[in-house]
């Protein structure tokens, strides 16, 4: 038997103690009192002040150390400190005996102060409302183990303050960037995450499910664009939605196959219009984050934010770095250059798919400061306007900020006889290997065929945002509960 499961017998012995004697988890039987306004309001007083006012609390929450009398409870997301003395433990050594670290407890005292000035309660009532049958990791060393950091993400919380703060920080963004669109006239809705099995809305496998009282296949879906849109055509000029997008992918530093976006569409809007917004998004969330915009720290770079967001054309800025005229070459001398570069071709790959693999290796890496890249080509953007003055590309950018994509938007194509010859290319490329491209949703192409008006839209990846603005590289740092592999013991 292992040393783990010799603890958590003897802790289970105390908890058969404790319900021998009445014991049951029992409820709460206080009101809190509010410790962060507690130490905020009296961390000036002096010791006298409080001999003489006699303030009362109660409060509730998780024994992590015990030095001597001092008893260090976690609540309310900081550390009390309570004094327990020695004749308390003695006249209730029945609780005492039988109290872990990690038990969850209550307690109500009234207030003292330290010699060393540290605001504590001298406890008058002890009881215990849960018992914990493990030990808590490490209070200085945390969960050493990532995979095992996540899972258990609910002790991760509990013995690491950055995370939790980082999590708290999640919270608050979300929050400002629903104020930011509420703020100017945006309806915030929510569309469904059952599909039915037509894949449209971005370039990604599905997962499916089965719908029973339907008898049919379902999609989680991959995006919340066509939903948004159809809202366009019902007269709704500002939407936009927050939610949980599915991806049947495999994970790395920046993809979770779970994440959440924001994806907004304003009717009447152009590119150009979609693209300063989404820079002032960004500088709205540093301002009210209190952060550096012109010295930002992010995945060892140093990073400005306070200039005006650069601007590049794709073909353009991918043929300077890679010193070769990529518009007027023709494809086969474009493959040859994919090989050599050890680009994998597919069968499906046009002159449009191999512009887009060179600015992916060559360029994308060196976006540091904040970058739009405008002018995709139309077979890898299906939902875009074309350029009028060049059809073969789209009027659409994607923003990178330290060598990552965090952002997707386009002038909305709203010809529905375009876009249903764009669905069906994507049904050719789907034929000769693609799983990733779109399928023919003629329910859209019918809502457009009732009018949509001319709009823009942006998606961006929440999660993401998350990690630039705490300074995370890794996507499962800000996600509570990423997927993880099965755990087989």
């Amino acid at each position: 038997m292992t040393k783990l499961n010799d603890q958590r017998q003897f802790r289970q012995q105390k908890l058969k103690n404790l319900q021998k004697n009445g014991f049951n988890f029992p409820k709460s039987t206080f009101e809190h009192d509010n410790l962060v306004g507690i130490k905020k309001k009296f961390s000036e007083k002096s010791q006298q002040f409080f001999l003489e006012h006699k303030i009362k609390i109660a409060f509730a929450g998780r024994l992590i150390r015990q030095r001597g009398p001092f008893f260090i409870i976690f609540s309310q997301g900081i550390n009390f400190q309570a004094y327990v003395s020695k004749q308390f433990q003695l006249e209730n050594g029945f609780i005492f005996s039988n109290l872990d670290l990690g038990d969850i407890v209550e307690i109500s005292g009234y207030l003292f102060k330290t010699q060393t000035d540290q605001i504590s309660v001298k406890v008058d009532t002890f009881s215990i409302l849960a018992k914990s049958l493990h030990t808590l990791p490490d209070q200085y060393y945390g969960i050493e183990n990532h995979d095992e950091k996540y899972r258990k993400r609910y002790l991760n919380l509990l013995v690491d303050p950055e995370s939790r703060k980082t999590f708290i920080i999640r919270s608050k963004i979300i929050s400002l960037i629903r104020n930011f669109f509420d703020s100017q006239g945006f309806l915030e809705v929510d569309t469904p995450v059952l599909q039915p099995p037509i894949l449209g809305g971005a370039a990604a496998k599905p997962f499916i499910t089965f719908y029973n009282s339907l008898n049919e296949n379902f999609y989680l879906r991959i995006a919340t664009e066509l939903p948004l849109k159809k809202l366009l055509v019902g007269g709704f000029d500002r939407v936009y939605e927050i939610g949980k997008i599915f991806r049947n992918e495999g994970f790395d530093a920046t993809h979770n196959p779970e994440f959440t976006s924001i994806e907004f569409y304003q009717a009447y809007a152009d590119l150009n219009k979609i693209m300063a917004q989404t820079e002032n998004l960004f500088r709205f969330l540093f301002k009210n984050l209190n952060l550096n915009l012109e010295n930002f720290n992010f995945s060892n770079h140093k990073i400005n934010f306070l200039e005006k967001f650069a601007r590049f054309d794709m073909v353009e800025i991918t043929s300077k770095l890679m010193n070769f005229e990529l518009k007027t070459a023709n494809f086969s001398t474009l493959a040859e250059i994919a090989k050599k570069e050890g680009i994998k071709m597919e069968p499906f790959f046009t002159k449009g798919h191999l512009i887009n693999k060179f600015f992916e290796k060559f360029v994308e890496p060196t976006l540091i400061n904040p970058t739009f890249i405008t002018g995709h080509p139309i077979e890898i953007s299906p939902l875009a306007k074309s350029d009028p003055l060049n059809p073969n590309f789209t009027l659409r950018a994607e923003l990178f900020i330290g060598g990552k994509e965090f952002a997707n938007m386009f002038d909305e194509l709203n010809d529905p006889i375009d876009q249903l010859s764009r669905f069906q290319a994507q049904i050719n490329e789907k034929n000769k290997g693609n799983q990733e491209a779109s399928e023919i949703d003629y329910e859209f192409v019918k809502a457009l065929e009732h009018g949509m008006p001319p709009a823009a839209g942006c998606g961006i990846g929440i999660d993401r945002v998350v990690m630039l603005l705490t300074n995370n590289e890794s996507i499962r740092e800000v996600i509570l509960f990423p997927q993880l592999k099965s755990k087989k013991d």
